[in-house]
């Protein structure tokens, strides 16, 4: 009998890693929206929205237009929210994170070097669980 358990743990203890291995080799969620670009206007970043967030298409569109991101991705807002960063370095990696209260943090880590114009990341993230971004509401439009 003991040596039926040995057996039995071993078997468990073999294939459990090889499932878990499995698990990581799955590919990740493809995001609709994946955007790091440059625009040699500086003055257009302020056409990010303040919330750092896009939940509509035509709030999409119109961010698109005055960046000039040409044929932008449809997005659909009842399950997916656009994340926006700004920097004027030359790199910029946009990152979240959301919290067991449903709160979307974002970050934006950028380089401190200046260039000309300015670097955008844009990002699409599940809507789903997220009631809040960076602790406020999220926007209406």
């Amino acid at each position: 009998m003991f040596r039926s358990l040995l057996v039995a743990a071993l078997a468990v203890a073999v294939f459990v890693p090889f499932a878990a291995a499995e698990e990581l080799k799955k590919e990740p969620a493809k995001l609709t929206v994946d955007i790091f670009a440059s625009n040699a206007d500086a003055k257009l970043a302020k056409e990010m929205p303040k919330s750092g967030v896009i939940v509509s298409q035509k709030g999409w569109e119109k961010l698109a237009k005055a960046w000039g991101i040409k044929e932008p991705a449809k997005v659909d807002f009842t399950k997916e929210i656009l994340v926006v960063a700004t920097t004027v370095g030359s790199k910029l990696n946009l990152s979240t994170k959301l919290d067991d209260k449903g709160d979307l943090k974002i970050l934006g880590l950028a380089t401190r070097d200046f260039g000309e114009g300015f670097r955008y990341s844009i990002k699409s993230v599940s809507k789903e669980g997220v009631k809040t971004v960076n602790g406020k509401e999220l926007p209406k439009e």
